[in-house]
């Protein structure tokens, strides 16, 4: 590991983990951390490197950078380390302000494949703000100008998914089993078959006969897409963007009128 901060910080960075880096920015009063001090915090908001202050401290920045995770938000909090019943639960002395700043990496978005239905999904993700990838031979930067890479890898191999990605597998026929088996075995928590219930199932089928477990896929959503009425590819790729940002925030998908309490309240 490495002992610079910013070091690290990168490393994660690349790696696609999100991460908080705190930084002391005013002292008050009795406390260890200076100005300047810093720590970085995984997304289980662990303590990874660095050190802004001991127990007193520790739990209140702990709790603030799983917050700041959830909401992408940086924030300045102020801890009060002299109330042991308003501030952080130990009479240390003194005050200090840290400065929360998250790193949450773009969700990426796989598109394997090349249509209109892929055209729409790829200006939609960008605009949604997830790290667009359309991998396919007939693919090219300049038909793809919202897409953070384009590339062709014919057996999916170097994909890259992994529990932040969102693969959508539109090779009309050509590829779907293997695209879904290698988004699978990648650990995408979201894989969009888009075809018929038909051959939706034929898929389904090989899968099964290739050993994929039942659990496996059920991650696969095929038809692809929430009940929008969709016909066009457009409307198509809407319902497709809609399901992933649906099970992404975890909502119900219902309407807004009828829903007691929407995810994003909760």
């Amino acid at each position: 590991m490495p002992d610079n901060i910013f070091a690290l910080l990168n490393e994660y960075l690349e790696r696609g983990e999100p991460c908080v880096l705190a930084t002391v920015v005013r002292t008050n009063g009795s406390s260890s951390a200076k100005p300047g001090s810093k720590a970085l915090l995984d997304q289980d908001g662990r303590n990874v490197l660095g050190w802004v202050g001991g127990g007193c401290a520790e739990s209140a920045v702990r709790d603030e950078s799983l917050r700041a995770l959830n909401d992408g938000q940086t924030r300045i909090i102020e801890i009060d380390m002299t109330d042991e019943v308003l501030g952080v639960g130990m009479p240390c002395g003194g005050t200090m302000e840290v400065y929360i700043e998250p790193f949450v990496v773009k969700p990426a978005l796989i598109l394997l494949g090349h249509s209109r239905v892929v055209e729409a999904l790829c200006t939609l993700g960008n605009l949604l703000g997830y790290a667009v990838t359309v991998d396919d031979a007939g693919a090219t930067p300049e038909a793809f100008p919202n897409a953070r890479l384009v590339t062709h890898d014919p057996d999916f191999t170097e994909m890259g998914a992994g529990p932040n990605a969102y693969v959508v597998v539109a090779t009309q026929h050509k590829a779907d089993d293997l695209g879904c088996r290698r988004a699978l075995d990648a650990g995408a928590p979201y894989v969009a078959l888009v075809a018929s219930r038909k051959r939706a199932q034929l898929v389904l089928d090989t899968l099964h006969e290739q050993g994929v477990s039942a659990e496996d896929m059920a991650r696969v959503h095929s038809p692809a897409g929430l009940d929008l009425g969709a016909s066009t590819p457009e409307e198509i790729a809407l319902s497709v963007m809609a399901e992933i940002v649906k099970i992404r925030r975890q909502a119900t998908g219902e309407a807004l009128a009828a829903c007691a309490t929407p995810a994003a309240a909760r």
